[in-house]
Formats: structure tokens, C-alpha cells, sequence
């Protein structure tokens, strides 16, 4: 009787620790440490028990599937070819210290690099002891936000300096909602019924994409214009807005800096010329301009889509500028969405950066692999470890990113839950637990809720959380300090100061609503953290920094026959999922029928994508959702999906974007072969 008791199903609370503005809380259903089932639950109120279809379906694959790492791996056949045999984890922990001793003193500690991302989002996961080890072993330091949400973040500051924006609940008092650059129907789901609900109650809705998304579908005006062309909309609005009187004076004069020489510019994008550039119709412009003078309070919704090409920082500036101009900042429901200011982290007191033993470089995460094969780095580049990572499926010159790591003087250390593209250019991988196998704390960016997660199943094989990987290593290196001695309940103490109340509520498993945490929002007790003090159309630091001082826009490649946009997928996160089988039917590409017509392609037949960088083979779907002369290929394939070797992101280039040194995975251009 007492067996049949233990092999009883249990519902256990979890959260979504992935790449999602949303952070949805979880219930999960475990029978003897194996997931049976994943369905949303209530103890988050923004997400009130709807989950994406995604994660319901592919989570328990993920942990139980067949590219599940169990045990610690070292590599037995050539770099790349993913061969390995298992190994103890005290044999693989002395091959890592041995190798990285012998790097350190050939080389120095910057030699060795920690190369991770976002992985899971997770506080105590993706900055606690794994930080402090790069830390205290001196090794150099990464910037991962080129990646994401890096050159938005520099748009943001050097506008409005470090003041917060509004959270989306205030959605609800919004008349203008500005939905721009964000697919949210999927990847930020439940921002869709705050909309609808204000929709509802008379608020216009108006969606800025290159393609006609499902959020698009129930807009008032979406405007779908050409990517990278983000700036000469923004400009192109503020010279119409001052030309028929939208503008707020008052408010520019009381909180504006250099509106007359961004009007100035502006004044050179007149309707014409701008939906010229844009590839849209002029009454789209009027029709949005027309929104702005006449509808108030105006809130947008930005995404990462606009900072993804070389005028990315341009275009975000002179986007979230419309709302200085008009006056929108201050009153519920007007502002930019943006809720990082409910979350004040203690950063330091979990990364630990004083245990530095000195000041050490710090790498932009896009150059890694240039560098890793450079003979002019100094010091060069000896070790990797990939963790919270997929470089292979996730970087752009995909090409690049695999020469790095199958380098012959490389020494690459890898943690997955998966034996992902990346793990398998590994010469010893670590067996990571699954983040339903850990607890964890989580801040959101879509909402103001913190969430605390506990186990839901034990670690399957071997597999090991984040912290108790670089506790091992720690305690491997020699490091004595006790801060690698703490367990991750003193870690969770360390993130927030929060009142005795608060540390009770997150304790027994609630959604705790961080706003008597909060930093005041701007213009609501916080003012403009920005040199002048005031919101910086005109910025003196980036004209200084890099010849900016204004928005600028720079032509887009043209040199072949389709731009190539790479967005999320319905069926994955980013590169998560990607090993779960049926998930490589969503890698396709869509195009316009106008396009397919010149081509001679009809929907089902294959097609050849192609550019300086690589190939790609690819199915075809035809709709007329898609703008013409733009192609649509979902991001996050694995190479075990490809028929050339190569994913998507073998065809991005390698520049950067205009602020912030962000990737331009929007800014590629390729060539198209119908494959007969």
C-alpha cells in the first residue's frame, strides 16, 4: 500500500523560466520524478493560467527526451563530430582545473572566457555563484546584451537616462496603444488580453510590423514598413505632428532637450520621401500622425525587432521621441512599457565582483568567435565555458561560431540540460538539471510580479543546478572564500532587500508584487538621470561617443534579391526545443505570392537561400502577410534539422548596430534558388 502511495501523482507549483516577457506561473503534474504534465496556474496574476501551447507540449520532452544529459561526457572522436564517453564528475572537474591551470599560466586568466547568455532567467541560475567564480578566478569579463536588447536599453538611457517607464497594467487608462517591433502573440501572450481589454473600452490599437502578425490582424493601422526603416518613421511623424500641431509645447519646454534640432532633422523626411523609404503608403503615416494628435494618454509596447539592424538605435530613439514630443509621460497610461524598475537585484552582493583580483578586460559577446580564432588577441582566447548558452543555433556567421569552437587550441567546457549544436563542439559537458529540478527566483519583463520556484521533480542522472556546478568547481579550484560555501536559500536572501512581510510572502510561494520595491517611475518622483537632466532628443554624450548626437539613418543593403528577417517561432524560445521531435516543421520559409510568382515557387517546393556567408535549404509557405521583397524564416533551428549543415544565422552578417554594438540580424540579405 505504501509503494502505490509514493508513486501517486503530485501537482507542484513552477515558473517558466524562459526567454518571455510573461514569466508565467506553472503547475506541474510529476509521478516518481517524471513529469506527466504542464498547464499554466493562478498564482501569477498577469498570466491567470494560460500558458503558450510551446511549453505545455515540449517541456517534459525536454527533460525526459533522448538528448537528455545525464552524466558528465569527454570527448573521444575529433572536435565537433560529437563524440564522447562518460566519465566521474571528479575526473571531469580535474580535467577542467588542469587544463584551465595550465592556460592561466601560459597565458593569464583573461584566456579563459565565460560564454553564456540567457538560458534560464532565473536570478540565482544566470548571476549568483557562477559569477562569482569568473570573478575570483580573474577571467574576462562578457557583455552578453549585444545579443538582445542591448542596443534598446542604450536608446533608452541616453533618451531618459535611468528613470523607469510604466508598467502594462496601466494599459488600461491608455487611448493610444503603439505596439511596435513586438510580436506579442508570441512571445509576450498575455500582453494580448490587457490590449483587447482596453481595445474594448475604446482605445485605438496601431501594430508597427514588416508583417501582418496575429496581434496586427486586430489593429486599428498597422503599418507595415521595411526593416531598419524604423528612424524615417519616427522622424517622419514628428515633422507632421509639428507641422499640423500636435506637438506639446509646454512639455518640451519644461522637459525636452534639443527639440529644434531633432524637428530640424525630421523636417527632411517629408510624407514622400519617408513612405518612399518605408515601403508604406503616405496615408499610413497621416493616419498615425492624426493618432498622436488627437489620442491621449499614447503608450508603447517596444520590442527588439526595431534595434536589429544598423539603424537600431536610431529607430528606437526616434520611436519612444513621439512621446516626448507629445507629451505623453507622466499620467496613467501614457509612457513607455517597461517594468525593470520593479525589481531593484543587488547585483553585487551576488555576483561578488570584489572578489576580482584585479580590473580585467571586458568582451563584447559578438566578437567571441573572431577573437577565439584572431593570432592578434592579446591575451588570446584558450578556454570557453558554454552554460545558459547555444552559440551555434543563437550567434549570427554561424560558420564562424563553429570554426571557434573546433579550433584545435580552443578548450571549450559545456553545461546544457541538452546535447545541443554548441555541447557537441564541447570537450567536457556537465549534465545541467532542467529549471523543474531547481529552485529559483524571477524577475519578469512584462510584468511587476517576483516569483519563487521550488523543485517539482529531483535531478535527473547526474545532472547538477548552476550553483552547485560552480560550487564544485570552486571548491576544485582551491577557492576558500566562504561566499562559494553559500546554499541558494542565503542566495535568495541576497537578491532583494525586502521587508519581513514580503520575505514571507515569496517564501510560501506567491506571486509578490514588487511595487513598494519599486524605483519611482519618470516624471511620477523620478526625474532624467540623462547629463542635462532632462529627456535628450539631442544627445552631446553619443555625438561625442559615436558621431550620434541625433537619429541617423543609413540606406539598407540592397545588393541581392530579399531582405531576410529571422523572428521567433511559434513552436520554440529562441533555440530551446530544438531537439523535440515535430518541432522542425515551424523552420520555414514564408514569402510573398507576388514574390513566389517571379520566382517560379509555389508553396511546398524547396527553396535555396543564399548569401556570401552560407546556404540554406528550406520548404516554402506563400502568404500575403509578408511584405514583398522580404523573406520570414523562424530563428532557433538546430543543425541536425539542416540539409546544408547550417542554420539561418549562418546567412547574418557580423556587423553592429549604430548604438550599443547590438547584432544586425535583421540587416541580411540574401539571394533565392527554387531547388528542382
Amino acid at each position: 500500500m505504501a509503494k502505490a502511495t509514493d508513486s501517486q501523482s503530485r501537482e507542484k507549483p513552477a515558473v517558466c523560466p524562459l526567454d518571455c516577457a510573461d514569466t508565467c506561473s506553472l503547475s506541474v503534474r510529476a509521478t516518481d520524478d517524471r513529469i506527466e504534465r504542464v498547464r499554466g496556474s493562478r498564482v501569477n496574476p498577469v498570466t491567470r493560467g494560460k500558458i503558450c501551447a510551446k511549453v505545455a507540449r515540449a517541456l517534459p520532452c525536454q527533460v525526459h527526451g533522448k538528448q537528455r544529459l545525464l552524466q558528465p561526457l569527454l570527448r573521444s572522436g575529433p572536435k565537433g563530430s560529437g563524440e564522447f564517453a562518460p566519465v566521474s564528475w571528479d575526473r571531469a572537474l580535474d580535467i577542467v582545473y588542469q587544463r584551465c591551470s595550465q592556460i592561466s599560466r601560459d597565458y593569464g586568466s583573461e584566456a579563459i572566457v565565460p560564454f553564456s547568455y540567457g538560458g534560464p532567467m532565473g536570478l540565482l541560475s544566470s548571476g549568483s555563484m557562477d559569477k562569482r567564480f569568473f570573478h575570483r578566478l580573474g577571467a574576462s569579463r562578457v557583455d552578453s546584451s549585444p545579443l538582445c536588447a542591448g542596443t534598446v536599453d542604450a536608446a533608452f538611457h541616453a533618451l531618459f537616462g535611468g528613470a523607469g517607464g510604466i508598467d502594462y497594467a496601466e494599459l488600461e487608462h491608455s487611448r493610444l496603444i503603439v505596439v511596435w517591433g513586438n510580436n506579442i502573440t508570441t512571445c509576450n501572450l498575455h500582453l494580448v488580453t490587457l490590449i483587447r481589454d482596453a481595445q474594448r473600452r475604446g482605445a485605438t490599437l496601431v501594430v508597427i510590423d514588416p508583417r501582418r502578425t496575429r496581434i496586427a490582424e486586430n489593429a486599428d493601422l498597422h503599418i507595415p514598413l521595411l526593416p531598419g526603416t524604423d528612424v524615417v518613421l519616427g522622424y517622419a511623424i514628428a515633422a507632421l505632428l509639428e507641422r499640423d500641431g500636435g506637438l506639446d509645447h509646454g512639455f518640451i519646454a519644461r522637459h525636452v532637450e534639443g527639440a529644434a534640432r531633432y524637428l530640424a532633422a525630421a523636417r527632411e523626411f517629408t510624407p514622400g520621401r519617408a513612405a518612399g523609404l518605408c515601403g508604406i503608403e503616405q496615408e499610413q503615416l497621416h493616419e498615425f500622425a492624426r493618432c498622436w494628435r488627437t489620442l491621449a494618454p499614447a503608450a508603447i509596447s517596444m520590442g527588439v525587432a526595431p534595434e536589429r539592424n544598423r539603424n537600431g538605435g536610431s529607430g528606437i530613439r526616434s520611436a519612444l521621441s513621439l512621446l516626448a514630443l507629445t507629451g505623453n509621460i507622466g499620467a496613467p497610461g501614457a509612457g513607455v512599457c517597461e517594468v525593470s524598475r520593479y525589481f531593484p537585484v543587488q547585483r553585487e552582493a551576488l555576483t561578488r565582483p570584489d572578489l576580482l583580483p584585479r580590473s580585467v578586460r571586458e568582451l563584447n559577446i559578438l566578437d567571441v568567435p573572431r577573437l577565439a580564432l584572431s593570432p592578434d588577441a592579446d591575451p588570446p582566447l584558450r578556454a570557453l565555458f558554454i552554460y545558459n548558452h547555444n552559440p551555434v543555433a543563437v550567434h549570427p556567421q554561424q560558420a564562424l561560431m563553429l570554426q571557434a569552437l573546433e579550433s584545435e587550441p580552443m578548450f571549450v567546457v559545456g553545461s546544457d540540460v541538452s546535447m545541443t549544436d554548441s555541447m557537441r563542439c564541447a570537450d567536457v559537458v556537465f549534465p545541467a538539471a532542467s529549471h523543474l529540478e531547481y529552485g529559483d527566483l524571477y524577475t519578469a519583463y512584462g510584468h511587476r510580479y517576483l516569483q519563487r520556484s521550488r523543485a517539482a521533480i529531483a535531478p535527473q542522472g547526474e545532472a547538477v543546478r548552476n550553483t552547485e556546478l560552480f560550487r564544485r568547481l570552486a571548491y576544485r579550484f582551491g577557492f576558500t572564500e566562504a561566499c562559494f560555501r553559500d546554499s541558494d536559500e542565503e542566495l535568495v536572501a541576497q537578491a532583494f532587500h525586502l521587508d519581513q512581510q514580503g520575505a514571507s510572502e515569496l517564501a510560501d510561494g506567491a506571486a509578490l508584487d514588487m511595487t513598494p520595491w519599486a524605483a519611482p517611475a519618470m516624471l511620477r518622483g523620478a526625474g532624467f538621470s540623462t547629463p542635462s537632466g532632462r529627456i535628450e532628443l539631442y544627445s552631446e554624450f553619443l555625438e561625442k561617443e559615436c558621431g550620434r548626437g541625433l537619429p541617423q539613418f543609413r540606406p539598407l543593403p540592397d545588393e541581392r534579391a530579399f531582405i531576410l528577417v529571422t523572428p521567433a517561432s511559434e513552436q520554440r524560445i529562441n533555440s530551446t526545443f530544438g531537439a523535440i521531435p515535430g518541432q522542425a516543421t515551424d523552420i520555414r520559409c514564408e514569402m510573398h505570392p507576388d514574390d513566389a510568382r517571379e520566382h517560379g515557387v509555389q508553396a511546398g517546393d524547396r527553396v535555396r537561400l543564399y548569401n556570401l556567408q552560407g546556404a540554406v535549404e528550406l520548404p516554402v509557405t506563400t502568404t500575403a502577410a509578408v511584405r514583398k521583397g522580404t523573406l520570414y524564416v523562424p530563428k532557433g533551428a538546430w543543425i541536425g534539422d539542416s540539409a546544408t549543415g547550417l542554420t539561418v544565422n549562418a546567412l547574418i552578417p557580423g556587423h553592429k548596430s549604430d548604438i550599443g554594438d547590438g547584432a544586425c540580424y535583421y540587416d541580411c540579405s540574401v539571394d533565392l534558388q527554387l531547388i528542382r
